[in-house]
């Protein structure tokens, strides 16, 4: 009998370690701690591109990579690299991209990867990477395709924001590399404004971003500060952490990405983060407690880089507890077209006995997909270099089984919250469109990320939050 018991007791303690020798982290660097930081930045325009660089301040691309070292920060990107604009050669540049501003930040983005990379593993990783986007579009310009088509002819409409020639402008960016305190903090910044002649230190109704990274050398996570201000010139502005690809495209990129992201996760895997809320923007600040993002064609094949084909795919779920429903029976075209159960049912639109209305925000199609089951809200066709695909999710009882928001108020201001989000799980149970009698698409996620989109606010807003202990963990 004693040897029995010694059996079981072993076999018990065998069996949980064997589980969690299964998981493993697809980031980089797993919660963030590693004392050696590498985060960068990115700013776009309303489609996703630069097309004019904000004076004196280099294509909008920029990084704070460094190793530490007997206490000593040493860093691997100058602020010569961080200025870096067109007309300026770098290591590994294509000579024809010299004076693009499009073409040149993508590969400028490509040289600051390879000063930050870390190739500790066989999978190399780059950095964490802080996304900012100005939505105002000038639609008399053509500078962005409809749903990839290129170029378009002026138009006018009221749908989009724009005070006049120059609205979509790239921001200022004012760095602080990170330092080493006498307390022991490290501390660094990203911070600026679309308001090219403002001074920040004086002028205080203007647009603002600002990251802060900070943590204790030796120990905890990072933590990334943000804040986003909104003006009436700057009435939707976006600012996330993101997490893409180390190599390939990204989420809403149509070029070669780097990122943190060095294995790709797909149905099985978890989002781990710790998330504060201080200010949310006011009640159009669709906060993504996450967004995730992904690209495949509507015959469910991977994208290659064909803006006519490709589709940019997104489900983002905003914890905003004034962010209304718009899916409704009386809006069904807000809706998608059906809903699937943790236990794998499928739930019409149409069955108003039983289909969630209020866990979705809102749900658009690509405008390119050819079969779509009317009625149907198109995604907007310009925001994105290609088609895309929207769904938004809201807090509600049958998000409960993968860890996400129930209820409103749920990780808002006021309710910090560490999240572990079955995000695999949810993905996969999601409708997304293709094309009829076609492979189902395999989903890779390429680019995880939170923040806020401040959505054409009518007064100035200011949303405040931080982010802290980011993992991505494979099941």
């Amino acid at each position: 009998m004693k040897k029995h018991l010694v059996l079981m007791f072993v076999w018990a303690h065998l069996l949980p370690w064997g589980s969690a020798e299964k998981e493993m982290s697809a980031v980089g660097d797993p919660g963030m701690k590693r004392d050696g930081l590498r985060v960068a930045f990115e700013a776009w325009n309303f489609c996703n591109e630069v097309a004019l660089e904000a004076p004196h301040m280099g294509s909008p691309r920029a990084a704070d990579c460094f190793d530490v070292s007997n206490s000593t920060l040493i860093h691997k990107v100058s602020e010569v690299d961080n200025r870096l604009g067109i007309g300026k050669t770098f290591k590994g540049m294509s000579a024809d991209v010299m004076y693009n501003p499009d073409l040149y930040a993508a590969q400028k983005e490509l040289y600051l990867g390879s000063l930050c990379e870390v190739s500790e593993t066989s999978n190399p990783w780059q950095f964490w990477m802080v996304m900012l986007k100005n939505g105002n579009f000038d639609t008399t310009t053509g500078l962005c395709p409809e749903n990839g088509k290129n170029p378009i002819p002026p138009f006018t409409t009221k749908r989009f924001p724009c005070y006049g020639k120059g609205c979509m402008n790239q921001p200022t960016l004012n760095h602080q590399p990170t330092q080493l305190l006498p307390d022991g903090t490290m501390r660094g910044w990203f911070n600026g404004t679309y308001d090219l002649d403002a001074d920040i230190g004086k002028d205080l109704n203007l647009s603002f971003y600002e990251v802060i990274w900070e943590k204790k050398l030796g120990s905890g996570s990072w933590v990334f500060n943000h804040k986003l201000k909104t003006t009436s010139k700057y009435p939707w502005l976006m600012l996330y952490l993101r997490a893409d690809a180390t190599k390939g495209f990204s989420g809403g990129y149509h070029y070669e990405t780097r990122g943190m992201l060095n294995s790709l996760p797909e149905s099985d895997f978890k989002v781990k983060f710790r998330l504060e809320v201080k200010k949310g923007g006011g009640p159009k600040s669709q906060f993504y407690l996450l967004d995730i993002g992904s690209c495949w064609k509507n015959n469910g094949k991977h994208c290659d880089g064909d803006v006519l084909t490709d589709v940019t795919r997104y489900s983002e779920i905003i914890i905003n507890p004034d962010t209304p429903v718009l899916c409704s029976p009386t809006a069904l075209g807000n809706c998608p077209p059906y809903h699937i159960t943790p236990d794998d049912r499928k739930i019409y639109r149409n069955d108003t006995a039983n289909f969630p209305y209020g866990a979705y925000h809102y749900y658009c199609a690509p405008g390119n997909a050819q079969h779509l089951e009317q009625p149907v809200s198109l995604c907007d066709p310009y925001s994105n270099p290609q088609a895309q695909e929207i769904v938004q999710l809201l807090p509600h009882p049958i998000w409960g089984q993968y860890g996400y928001p129930t209820e409103k108020g749920q990780g808002w201001v006021g309710d910090p919250r560490t999240w572990v989000l079955d995000t695999g799980g949810l993905a996969s149970r999601l409708y997304f469109y293709q094309d009829p009698d076609t492979p189902p698409a395999k989903r890779i996620w390429t680019s995880i990320d939170m923040g806020t989109e401040i959505f054409i606010s009518d007064k100035d807003e200011v949303a405040e939050w931080s982010l802290s202990d980011v993992d991505i963990i494979l099941m």
